[in-house]
């Protein structure tokens, strides 16, 4: 269904486009993608494509916006240029919040404080001793033997502590050795098969899922996950990411879309970006090269948790 020129003074793509830039630049700066094809005639959905890709959004975002536009307008009787979509029906998200869903995973707190990723089970349990609240055990490894071993090591590492374990990963061994959580990146969590996720999801694990834009966030949101992370916010060369660092501008975008998940914003964290990311509205940061690389881990652990609010009791 084509959107009625009624609905908006502006009646051609170039000036709604025209009119979503000059709202939203200022926030979101000018990258000028490419629009790589349109999925639709109707005005208000190619303007908003056009302005999406002008601010920087790569293309499976920027149709991912541009139907939102396109629904919002509709939803709402009208076109509104500085109205950046962030309701979940316009993304044809189910309904909100998600963990009243049939299928949600387990809830974990809305608030999960500082979130540190972790290379092995004895960094886990030093930085759990130190009082993080929440940690990841990110093991690399393709020996099964090795990460059934890290991973109970992990889980062991944090008794007594308080500390909530996630595994980045290695779901089956997650699963086994009882984990609090399991965290799943993008093409992890889209190489699972149904009969995988439906044991997963049957386990009774937590599960949170890395993010890296809108489009993720939407597929994301379909498993309805406990947590979901956002980012690569700032640089970070600790892997190569397929996105250009995000920023807390669109980080703020994602915050309010995704309000009723607990949020963890991840990519580049220091000390001094702390506070700006805190603004956005996601409960908790992962940091990594914060703590790992820090000359004194512990001291750096309580300065960071000292911006962060620690998460709820409840587990």
């Amino acid at each position: 269904m084509k959107t009625s020129n009624a609905m908006t003074e502006l009646n051609t793509p170039e000036a709604i486009a025209q009119a979503i830039v000059a709202a939203h630049a200022s926030r979101f700066g000018r990258a000028d993608c490419k629009v790589a094809s349109f999925s639709s005639d109707d005005v208000i959905y190619r303007g908003a494509k056009q302005a999406c890709a002008t601010l920087g959004f790569i293309d499976v975002d920027a149709e991912c916006l541009a139907r939102a536009w396109q629904a919002q307008s509709e939803r709402t009787g009208s076109f509104a240029p500085d109205a950046w979509p962030d309701h979940p029906v316009d993304f044809r998200m189910r309904p909100f919040p998600p963990g009243a869903r049939q299928d949600a995973f387990p809830p974990c707190p809305e608030k999960l404080g500082l979130y540190a990723v972790l290379p092995d089970a004895q960094w886990v349990g030093r930085m759990a001793r130190a009082g993080v609240p929440t940690v990841q055990l990110r093991f690399k490894s393709n020996d099964a033997d090795a990460i059934a071993r890290e991973v109970n090591a992990a889980v062991e590492a944090v008794q007594g502590t308080g500390s909530l374990l996630f595994i980045n990963d290695h779901w089956r061994a997650a699963i086994e050795a009882r984990a609090y959580g399991l965290h799943l990146g993008q093409e992890d969590l889209d190489a699972l098969t149904p009969e995988a996720l439906k044991t997963i999801r049957h386990s009774g694990i937590r599960l949170g899922v890395s993010t890296h834009g809108y489009a993720e966030m939407v597929r994301a949101d379909a498993v309805s996950p406990s947590y979901v992370a956002m980012g690569a916010i700032y640089p970070t060369t600790l892997k190569q990411m397929a996105t250009a660092p995000q920023g807390v501008a669109r980080l703020a975008a994602y915050a309010r879309l995704m309000r009723g998940y607990s949020q963890v914003g991840i990519g580049g964290v220091d000390a001094a970006r702390m506070p700006e990311v805190l603004a956005t509205g996601v409960g908790s940061v992962a940091v990594v090269r914060a703590l790992v690389a820090a000359p004194d881990p512990e001291a750096a652990a309580v300065k960071l948790m000292g911006f962060v609010a620690a998460p709820a009791t409840a587990r």
